[in-house]
């Protein structure tokens, strides 16, 4: 009869398990969601930088692509950080 008991009670456990992986699963539209927003910390610090970049080197006298350079790879730097920190949550 022990054996018996031993048996439902594991039954009953991964039937739990399963309904809850199901009720937990994600769906298509959450995870489109999840890759747009990774998409978007990435790209925003890039985009931001080369603008600032790009006014920044147009206050200057000459032709200067200095500060854009410099910003896009800080823009990189800063949205591969947000990446980091928005997937460790």
């Amino acid at each position: 009869m022990a054996k018996l008991d031993d048996l439902k009670q594991k039954i009953d456990r991964q039937t739990e398990r399963i309904k809850k992986a199901e009720q937990e699963r994600q769906t298509l539209l959450g995870q489109t969601i999840y890759i747009g927003t990774l998409g978007l910390l990435l790209v925003l610090p890039v985009v931001g930088g080369a603008y600032l970049g790009h006014w920044l080197d147009s206050m200057m006298a000459g032709y200067s692509i200095r500060w854009t350079m410099s910003l896009i790879l800080l823009g990189v730097f800063v949205g591969a950080f947000n990446v980091y920190l928005f997937i460790r949550e």
